[in-house]
C-alpha cells in the first residue's frame, strides 16, 4: 500500500510525501526480500528525487552519475529516443535531454554516438 500511494503522491505532484512513503516501502520489500518490488519502488524513488549517486563508468575521475542519469544512459546507449525514454520512465523528453547533457561532460564523451563505448569501459 505504501508503494501505490507513493507512486499516487509523485503523479499528483508531491514528491517529499513521495519519497517517506515509498522509502517505507522499500524498507519493508528489502526485509522481505522482494527483489522486483524493491527495483520497482527503487525507480520510483529516483523519479521523486531521492538522489543516490552510482559509480561512473571507469575512467571519468572523481565525477559520477545518478541512479536515474545511469538509467537514462543505459536507455539511450540501447538506441531509444528522449521521447521513447521519457515514456518509459514518466518524464518529459526535455528532462531526459537535461540529464544526457550532464551525462556526457561525465563520461568524458560529445555524442549519443559514442554512448554505448563509454559505458561499456
Amino acid at each position: 500500500m505504501q508503494l501505490l500511494y507513493g507512486e499516487r503522491l509523485r503523479r499528483l505532484g508531491d514528491p517529499a510525501g513521495a519519497r517517506s512513503r515509498l522509502t517505507a516501502a522499500l524498507t519493508v520489500f528489502q526485509r522481505l526480500g522482494a527483489g522486483p518490488w524493491a527495483a520497482r519502488t527503487s525507480a520510483e524513488l529516483r523519479a521523486a528525487g531521492r538522489n543516490q549517486s552510482l559509480p561512473a563508468a571507469e575512467g571519468t575521475g572523481t565525477e559520477s552519475l545518478t541512479a536515474q542519469e545511469l538509467e537514462i544512459a543505459l536507455l539511450a546507449a540501447e538506441g531509444l529516443t528522449n521521447k521513447q525514454i521519457g515514456e518509459r520512465l514518466f518524464l518529459s523528453h526535455r528532462t531526459v535531454s537535461t540529464h544526457l547533457y550532464r551525462v556526457f561532460p561525465k563520461l568524458g564523451i560529445t555524442s549519443r554516438a559514442t554512448l554505448r563505448h563509454a559505458l561499456s569501459q
